[in-house]
């Protein structure tokens, strides 16, 4: 069982490098995309939300950012030699509980559609494509396509309730 856990201040030094690992994925599949060099832990940390860590010490987080009353996970990464593993899912699951816990009645994300990692592996644990975007949901899309995502495959919103 994957010991998932708020992150704590100590933690925090190694987000990047752990969504830097886990960016190597995208690497392999897409060459060399244009995408800004991952986020320190201790800016992640400053944002509305939350952050689980999984492991001591950490191979794997989940950002999950606090929108105009939605819960979004905002990023989903877990060190490349321990994925397949369940982390992602024990995330994942963490994640869904805190929001929850939170009040929110839902947990949204975006993704790519086609790859395996992406859409797939949301749809197996019980996120649907979104439908109705928030303005929030389209502002994310604009900032994605200015950042040069699209350039890789389509990508969706997608969201699970979290009332069940």
């Amino acid at each position: 069982m994957t010991d998932v856990r708020p992150a704590r201040a100590a933690d925090l030094p190694l987000l990047a490098g752990i969504e830097a690992d886990a960016d190597e994925l995208f690497l392999e599949r897409f060459g060399n995309p244009p995408w800004d060099p991952p986020t320190p832990g201790q800016d992640r940390a400053f944002e509305p939300g939350f952050l689980l860590v999984a492991a001591r010490p950490p191979v794997g987080f989940a950002h999950v950012l606090e929108i105009d009353g939605d819960a979004h996970l905002e990023l989903l990464a877990v060190r490349r030699d321990h994925g397949r593993q369940g982390i992602g899912t024990a995330l994942v699951a963490a994640a869904k509980a805190e929001a929850r816990a939170r009040g929110h009645r839902r947990l949204t994300l975006s993704t790519y559609r086609d790859v395996p990692w992406n859409a797939p592996f949301y749809e197996r644990l019980g996120f649907r494509e979104l439908e109705r975007l928030e303005h929030w949901h389209r502002a994310a899309q604009r900032t994605e396509e200015r950042m040069g995502l699209l350039e890789h495959g389509p990508r969706l919103m997608m969201v699970t309730s979290l009332t069940n």
